[in-house]
């Protein structure tokens, strides 16, 4: 994991909206810290400092280092509210992590060389995606980053499954655990193409009945 992310957080007492309010009109976010031995925190965030987080895709599935009272707390983000119009965050929820426990967490999935991939390059296929991101199981230092997808050798209608995935040493697919082994990818025909096919096949279809007739 070669991205290091690292916020300060302040501990706050007052619950409730209007505590809530009150911190976002100082341009803080309220966030709560839990798990692990100890007890939940409430605590605030800098919203300026959560937010250029936030743009890093890989800040939701990377190791957090909480700064609180002087006091580094390792973590991850579990959940988070955003406003439903403007996007802004409103609450953030972050559970401890340490490294003797495994952690559950949806890791997103990076897709490399569909376009040279024969179903598409040979045959003009197209690259459907049937998920974005997987739900991992692993020890905290082995949490990835990403999970990169390799379709190099797809062909045209060749579905991809969870279970053909390269997970990195540690990891494991908490569907897979489950017996569920999910489509992530496939390789189908142009839909433009395929209904000019279908309409080609109708049409030889009533040629072929009228001249029975």
């Amino acid at each position: 994991m070669s991205n290091e992310f690292s916020l300060t957080a302040e501990a706050r007492s007052d619950a409730g909206k209007g505590a809530s309010r009150r911190l976002r009109r100082e341009q803080r976010v309220p966030a709560i810290i839990y798990g692990g031995e100890k007890e939940p925190e409430m605590v605030s965030l800098e919203l300026r400092e959560l937010v250029k987080a936030l743009e890093n895709e890989a800040f939701y599935s990377h190791i957090l280092t909480l700064d609180l009272g002087g006091k580094s707390q390792q973590a991850v983000l579990r959940d988070l509210q955003r406003h439903p119009s403007r996007g802004y965050p409103m609450h953030a929820d972050f559970l401890r992590v340490d490294k003797t426990h495994k952690i559950t967490m949806n890791v997103p999935l990076h897709f490399t060389n569909e376009e040279n991939c024969p179903g598409v390059k040979q045959d003009g296929g197209e690259v459907q995606h049937n998920a974005s991101e997987v739900e991992v199981s692993c020890l905290p230092q082995d949490l990835p980053e990403f999970i990169e997808v390799d379709m190099s050798e797809m062909a045209m209608d060749q579905i991809l499954h969870l279970s053909d995935l390269t997970l990195p040493k540690g990891v494991e697919l908490v569907q897979l655990s489950h017996e569920h082994d999910l489509p992530v990818a496939s390789v189908h025909a142009k839909k433009a193409a395929k209904a000019e096919d279908e309409e080609a096949e109708g049409e030889g279809g009533e040629e072929g009945e009228g001249g029975e007739e």
